[in-house]
């Protein structure tokens, strides 16, 4: 029972959760996902993985697909609407969610609903009933709903409805514990209130830590290009790990690989835990053969006299600045040409995009290759 706490956050009640876990009662186990985009990563992987600890334990694992509530989006941290996706978009990206889910869950094991089965048949009246099991105060309690009312960004009866809809996907399931990043810790709470309002024995609540994403700053998020998807090739799995900010592996090596950075220089440190998320999702042989692509190809022909090029004290720089920082252009345009002719790379990757700007953190370390014979090692301003 100790390991389903290992990496909580918020356990609401633990004294009750506690005792049904002592109980020997087979649990629902909740675990809701929009499919709003097409790929689940690591940060997913976090919570999947304690959802799949409650599978080890012989309790069911629910995953619920917000089928119905990808229609409005979740607005937790949100600064704005949603944008609204087309049937079409949530049927493909639920297909690519449950096959990557299926990295980490026992599929066998796994109970999949889509909440359309319970949504889409509400009528008005129930719909007026689900509104009476909460104030618009309390909704208005919500930090990002608070925060755009303050500001007069607009809100929309539809993002208000989004907690009880979840909340409801709660009733219709018997769920007895419901699982979440800590940014849904509202959602969650709202789930135990509505049970309660329709005669149900409220669920527990369990959080998880939300990873920081590869630039060691921001929560991981496909929108902010920060992110390790659990399919992408292996080759690009171990690179992108290879560039986590050394600040951010104990929580990579705790939340994802559920277990303590080890004892090592930071170098071995950063390829151990590379070779573990690759391990995790392609098995071993494929991490040992990402570990060498990564030294053969990412590594070849770097002298060893490589100059250092300091970085800006700037959150991001533009991939222009940085080759005529470094001395490898005499002006924007001629970087830009450098850049379209394929003769960019960042730690042997090709930089296609003249317009895109780079996290400095992300960057420390990374070797910037302009041609065949220019190599420069990008190091954080002193």
């Amino acid at each position: 029972m100790q390991k389903i706490y290992e990496g909580a956050v918020d356990v609401v009640p633990r004294e009750e959760l506690d005792r049904r876990l002592r109980s020997g009662e087979r649990l629902r186990v909740k675990l809701g996902m929009d499919p709003t985009a097409p790929d689940i990563h690591l940060g997913h992987a976090v919570v999947l993985g304690k959802l799949r600890r409650f599978q080890d334990l012989g309790h069911t694992a629910v995953l619920v697909i917000g089928d119905y509530t990808a229609r409005v989006g979740d607005p937790s941290g949100r600064s704005k609407t949603r944008p609204v996706l087309s049937p079409e978009q949530i049927r493909e990206n639920t297909r690519t969610y449950l096959e990557q889910a299926y990295r980490v869950l026992d599929e066998a094991r796994t109970e999949v609903r889509h909440n359309s089965e319970w949504l889409a048949p509400l009528a008005l009246a129930d719909i007026i009933r689900l509104t009476r099991a909460a104030t618009v105060a309390r909704i208005l309690e919500r930090d990002d709903f608070a925060k755009r009312y303050a500001a007069g960004d607009p809100i929309t009866l539809t993002e208000l409805l989004y907690p009880l809809m979840q909340a409801y996907d709660s009733v219709a399931i018997d769920a007895d514990v419901e699982l979440g990043g800590t940014d849904q810790l509202y959602n969650l709470l709202m789930g135990r209130h509505v049970m309660e309002y329709y005669g149900k024995r409220p669920q527990c609540i369990l959080t998880t830590p939300l990873l920081v994403g590869t630039d060691g700053r921001m929560k991981m998020s496909k929108s902010l290009g920060n992110y390790i998807g659990v399919s992408e090739p292996p080759q690009e799995m171990f690179g992108k790990a290879m560039s986590i900010p050394d600040e951010a592996m104990p929580d990579y090596y705790t939340l994802v690989l559920g277990r303590p950075m080890p004892e090592a220089e930071p170098v071995e440190q950063k390829r151990e835990l590379a070779r573990g998320i690759v391990r995790m999702f392609h098995g071993e042989e494929a991490a040992r053969e990402a570990e060498r692509h990564f030294d053969t190809v990412v590594r070849r022909g770097v002298p060893d006299d490589v100059p250092d090029v300091a970085l800006p004290d700037a959150g991001e720089v533009w991939i222009v600045d940085l080759i005529t920082r470094a001395g490898f252009a005499a002006t924007n345009n001629e970087a830009r040409r450098f850049v379209r002719g394929r003769a960019v790379r960042i730690n042997g990757e090709v930089v296609e995009d003249e317009r895109v700007s780079l996290p400095t953190e992300e960057l420390s370390g990374a070797v910037l290759q302009v041609g065949k014979r220019r190599y420069a090692r990008l190091v954080k301003a002193p």
